[in-house]
């Protein structure tokens, strides 16, 4: 089924805007940034849908809006690092979108949730977690000297909380993917 670049870019910018909701709402706040919040899910529920060109460019966005509604510049690289790069690398989740389609045009929705969505998502918060840490390695170590910690041990620790937001956005999106799948396909 040939969909049209209007679709596309319309559930780009609802999932961008999605986001940015769900980016406000936060079950828990770390004190130097970082938060457990469901911000990852409409990603890799796009991701899924659509492949990881669109799950790309639509972290990629995601981050841009996410630096300008709670910026915290310490160094432009930095910021490219934990803005744009970690929530596009969410959209790695799409590598999996052609796995979870066919398996879920057969049915075969348990299949598709451990054979697709987990591991998508799994790839998809690797990504945006390694992105988080390569920036704390080398932009927070100072946190750590402090701390007395070994800097890659800090930045490990920190960054957790998005392996946390992970889990639990894989929760919700094994619920709501039948359904909005089963709606991508029909169009109604």
């Amino acid at each position: 089924m040939k969909v049209s670049r209007v679709r596309v870019a319309s559930e780009i910018g609802l999932t961008v805007a999605l986001c940015a909701v769900l980016g406000m709402l936060t079950v828990w706040q770390m004190p130097q940034g970082g938060s457990v919040s469901f911000v990852m899910l409409p990603l890799f529920v796009l991701a899924l849908l659509r492949g990881p060109g669109v799950g790309l460019a639509a972290g990629t966005l995601y981050g841009l809006v996410d630096f300008m509604l709670k910026p915290y510049l310490f160094h432009p690289v930095q910021v490219v690092l934990d803005y744009p790069v970690a929530f596009a690398l969410c959209g790695l989740a799409g590598l999996f979108a052609a796995r979870f389609a066919a398996l879920s045009d057969e049915g075969r929705w348990g299949a598709a949730l451990w054979t697709a969505v987990v591991p998508g998502i799994a790839i998809g918060a690797l990504g945006r977690y390694v992105a988080h840490v390569i920036s704390g390695l080398v932009f927070f170590s100072s946190y750590a000297v402090e701390a007395g910690q070994a800097p890659l041990v800090y930045s490990l620790a920190y960054n957790g909380f998005v392996l946390v937001s992970a889990v639990a956005s894989a929760l919700v999106a094994a619920a709501v993917l039948p359904a909005l799948r089963r709606q991508h396909v029909t169009g109604e």
